[in-house]
């Protein structure tokens, strides 16, 4: 079981020892650190307020009542969305005027797991030096709570969905006679988490048919919860079986896209984001951004409408950063995180949908048509389990050296490219395991290129 602590928040399993799990103790200390952080943020002003949101996993409910009671016994307002989206929550700090936003998800991992994702007064997530500054409150043990006649309110706020549904019709580019003149058919599968409530709801607002598939939000994930080929079988075989025009996937918090064609097969999850930056370039051209992690048929895309790529390292306050440093119009990451401007600075499916939807519609073309016309790449991702023993700067190092004759990015992790491919190595924030990234011009490529790579990781280290 785990305990890892980041800059973007706690995150572990629950039950277990203090220190090693995201026990109630770990929980309520983190949430003191952050609330701690908050108040020192705004000079020790009163009346600051939390907006808090959560996914279906079975932990939600105890994990965010600790959270909230932590935050009202510091003298927060704690405005509680209960189950919520990721980008919901987002969406709704600036709209509630609020200080800061607390996500209780652990996004695509398994149901064992929480966390507390920590966002500022933009409903954006805290830089590295916020973060660490919450991780060093933490460290410290040294909160102060509020006297009894100071403590926070508590407010549940339930049609924050509803409202995020709202500001996404809204989108100028998001063509809403389009889409329900296109009589669309989807299947939606959702993890049994708060996308079986918010994308049925929205693909109703627009007129789509909707064939739900484990959209019970009672957090007994079906599958694996990230949206990858292989977790995905049920729902491929219910589009062909519904001769839905597509399917729509997305993980527990509701901010990772990913979509299945009408035959069944994978448009792809790096490819959720090169087809919604295709659709938005041609309306209002301009640049993008993703990670290193990404596809290179971002870069391409845009390119084609005379726009300019860049690439930033792994992670989402990354990816924004750069975004707003290069005026992109869309970025994000090829997880299928979509992050569209105009609406706001976050990975939000609901906005991908709206976009891919009204990008379909307007080309009246399938699914499978639409993949078919983007630049073929294909990825491999895996992984390779850590342990404490393992110095794992020194083996990325190694490798780095080993490839110092090709084009060697060192910004975040390791990244070789080569003339036609690319693997990227870097240590997950999120679990115990170095991640194993690579892109070429067919799958089986892409696997060689990764089992070598991971062959040679294995060496290094003594596997």
């Amino acid at each position: 079981m785990s305990l890892i602590k980041s800059i973007s928040g706690i995150r572990g399993t629950i039950g277990g020892q203090v220190n090693d799990n995201l026990t109630p103790v770990d929980t309520v200390k983190f949430a003191a650190a952050y609330g701690s952080w908050l108040i020192q943020r705004n000079n020790n002003t009163k009346n600051l307020t939390v907006v808090i949101g959560r996914d279906a996993r079975i932990s939600g409910k105890m994990v965010s009542s600790l959270v909230a009671n932590t935050l009202v016994g510091m003298g927060i307002n704690v405005i509680d969305l209960g189950l919520s989206t990721t980008p919901t929550v987002e969406v709704a700090v600036p709209l509630e005027k609020a200080e800061g936003g607390i996500i209780l998800t652990a996004s695509h991992n398994p149901k064992q797991w929480n966390a507390l994702k920590l966002l500022n007064e933009k409903g954006e997530f805290l830089n590295a030096i916020d973060g660490q500054s919450i991780l060093d409150a933490a460290d410290s043990d040294n909160y102060t709570f509020a006297e009894v006649d100071d403590l926070g309110s508590y407010t549940k706020e339930k049609e924050y969905m509803n409202k995020h549904i709202d500001e996404v019709l809204k989108l100028d580019l998001v063509d809403v006679e389009a889409i329900k003149g296109a009589n669309f058919k989807v299947v939606v599968d959702a993890v049994n988490s708060t996308g079986g409530i918010v994308i049925p709801d929205l693909l109703k607002r627009l007129n789509v048919e909707c064939i739900k598939l484990y959209c019970e939000p009672n957090g007994q994930f079906p599958h694996n919860p990230e949206p990858l080929p292989a977790h995905l079988v049920d729902i491929s075989a219910l589009v062909i079986k519904e001769k839905a025009d597509l399917g729509i996937v997305v993980d527990p918090d509701v901010d990772r896209l990913a979509l299945v064609c009408e035959d069944g097969s994978m448009f792809g999850e790096e490819y959720t984001l090169v087809a919604c930056a295709d659709y938005v370039l041609g309306q209002t051209p301009g640049n993008t951004v993703s990670n290193l992690s990404s596809s290179r048929a971002l870069r391409d895309v845009t390119e084609k409408h005379g726009g300019k790529y860049q690439a930033s390292a792994v992670g989402e306050v990354n990816v924004v950063q750069l975004m707003k440093d290069t005026n992109a119009v869309i970025g994000g990451e090829g997880n299928g995180g979509i992050i569209y401007p105009a609406s706001h600075y976050g990975r939000d499916s609901l906005v991908g949908v709206a976009l891919f939807l009204s990008h379909l519609a307007k080309l009246k073309v399938s699914c499978r048509t639409l993949r078919d016309s983007y630049p073929s790449y294909f990825m491999s991702k895996n992984k390779i389990q850590l342990t404490p023993a393992l110095d794992v700067d020194k083996i990325l190092k190694t490798v780095a050296d080993k490839y110092k004759n090709e084009e060697v990015n060192t910004i975040d992790g390791v990244k070789i490219d080569f003339e036609n491919e690319w693997v990227h190595l870097r240590k997950s924030n999120t679990e115990p395991i170095i991640r194993v990234y690579t892109e070429s011009t067919s799958q089986d490529n892409a696997d060689t290129l990764a089992k070598k790579i991971m062959d040679v990781i294995s060496a290094i280290a003594g596997l």
